[in-house]
């Protein structure tokens, strides 16, 4: 009697370096979604590895501590809300009032984004906790912007169109002035229209240039 031969066995092998990558990333996301669902205190790791279809083995062969996964979890909404520079540098245009349109937009459209506002409330929640996390969130997502930012107001000192004897302060009062303001708004829940925020930003902007424009 013949027989059909079995089809060989396919095994499914180790994950490679990129799949194991992915699922790191998942599980940090996962973690932050579980910290802000339910606070630092109520959240465990065994919750979020179930959550993931993980053994708790896994997760803590990683992150021996939670509050080490929090953090991660914590960097990994930094690194995806950070403003990349080459988009900051595509906002900029030989009229000031449109950069600083341009770059108002980007850093509020940035902030109400999914992981800006899971970063913001987490930030609120957790920051008296764990304090260097505001540290982190300002040095590698909020700082380079601003940076950015003073080195457009130097080159218009240069070119005599503004007159701002500190640029650096004068870019952290321009956020405090034009992207804090919506943003706090939007992180709290409510929501504001697409054609008030637009007025909001416009009337913003031209208040701050008229106390930096050169006389």
């Amino acid at each position: 009697m013949n027989t059909v031969p079995l089809a060989p066995r396919i095994r499914a092998g180790r994950p490679t370096r990129e799949q194991a990558e992915q699922r790191h990333e998942e599980l940090l996301d996962c973690a932050l979604k579980m910290f802000l669902d339910k606070g630092y205190e109520l959240a465990t790791i065994e919750a979020i590895a179930m959550a993931m279809g993980m053994t708790k083995r896994t997760v803590y062969a990683r992150y021996p501590e939670k509050s080490a996964l929090f953090k991660a979890a914590v960097q990994r909404a930094i690194e995806l809300y950070t403003v990349p520079m080459a988009a900051l540098r595509a906002a900029v245009t030989d009229d000031l009032e449109t950069t600083l349109t341009n770059i108002a937009r980007i850093r509020i459209d940035n902030v109400m984004s999914p992981v800006g506002l899971r970063l913001q409330r987490i930030l609120s929640a957790e920051s008296y906790r764990f304090p260097e996390i505001f540290n982190q969130a300002y040095e590698q997502g909020a700082k380079p912007s601003i940076d950015f930012l003073a080195d457009v107001l130097r080159q218009h000192n240069a070119a005599g169109t503004t007159d701002v004897a500190d640029p650096e302060r004068a870019a952290l009062a321009f956020v405090s002035l034009v992207v804090s303001g919506p943003t706090r708004v939007v992180v709290s829940g409510n929501v504001i229209d697409q054609a008030e925020l637009e007025e909001r930003i416009r009337f913003s902007v031209r208040l701050f240039l008229n106390g930096v424009r050169r006389r």
